[in-house]
């Protein structure tokens, strides 16, 4: 008699019994497998950012217009998109970087290449210096770094400076009217600010603009010469003694 191996005698198809096999992590805790891993959220501009860089395509439908499409130069037969003023085969309009279809969601043109949102966020936006954020929408570009609109601010008076004359004083940027009233010095003369780059002199106490500091009498210009004060007003030699105050 040949012996060979048992055969299992069985009343029917047996039901495998799977047992869950679990990884251990560094604290000897088990890691259990986790669902589907939610969408990304997209990048959202500042609150108060009206001009956002983000744009969506317009979907014509099928006519008798056949326009070229950007992209391949072929003629268009049927539906199509138009975006930044081309039109476009629907499959071929998608992110230069990650390739996604950009026919339905928003996107950002950015040196003649098109991008989706979070690749436009993450390779190409700069980053607000002030809240570090990404900036999606108009940039201002001072003091050798990027910022959003409205955090670009008046240490002040706490408005957006925006592209106007500003003033640095120990880090902190002031816009020109409130640097004046709080640092700048005002001519006693005109009693308008004496601002950077002015010729000005100090007499009788105050500051004047080169200009301002005249005889009260015939406006003749004092500086450099001989001058009288009469109640804090500066007069010329020839006037010194005919002035009544």
């Amino acid at each position: 008699m040949t012996k060979g191996p048992a055969a299992i005698q069985g009343h029917g198809p047996r039901t495998s019994l799977i047992t869950p096999s679990f990884g251990m992590k560094g604290n000897g805790s088990a890691s259990v497998p986790r669902g589907p891993v939610p969408a990304r959220p997209l990048p959202q501009p500042h609150p108060k950012d009206e001009d956002t860089l983000v744009q969506m395509a317009e979907h014509i439908p099928a006519g008798t217009r056949a326009p070229m499409c950007a992209h391949c130069n072929m003629v268009i037969r049927g539906p199509f998109l138009v975006a930044m003023g081309k039109s476009w085969h629907k499959e071929e309009f998608n992110c230069a970087h990650c390739h996604t279809s950009l026919a339905d969601i928003g996107f950002v043109e950015e040196q003649r290449s098109v991008y989706c949102e979070h690749c436009y966020e993450d390779f190409l936006a700069p980053t607000c210096s002030r809240c570090q954020a990404k900036i999606l929408g108009e940039v201002i570009n001072a003091l050798k770094q990027t910022w959003h609109v409205y955090c670009f601010l008046c240490a002040c008076c706490q408005q957006p400076i925006r592209n106007k004359t500003f003033h640095l004083e120990d880090g902190e940027p002031y816009c020109e009217q409130d640097f004046y009233s709080v640092f700048g010095t005002s001519c006693h003369g005109c009693e308008f600010p004496i601002e950077a780059g002015d010729k000005f002199l100090e007499a009788l106490g105050y500051t004047w603009h080169d200009t301002c500091f005249v005889c009260t009498v015939c406006c003749t210009t004092l500086e450099g010469q001989t001058f009288f004060s009469k109640k804090d007003k500066p007069v010329c030699k020839k006037h010194a003694h005919t002035l009544k105050i």
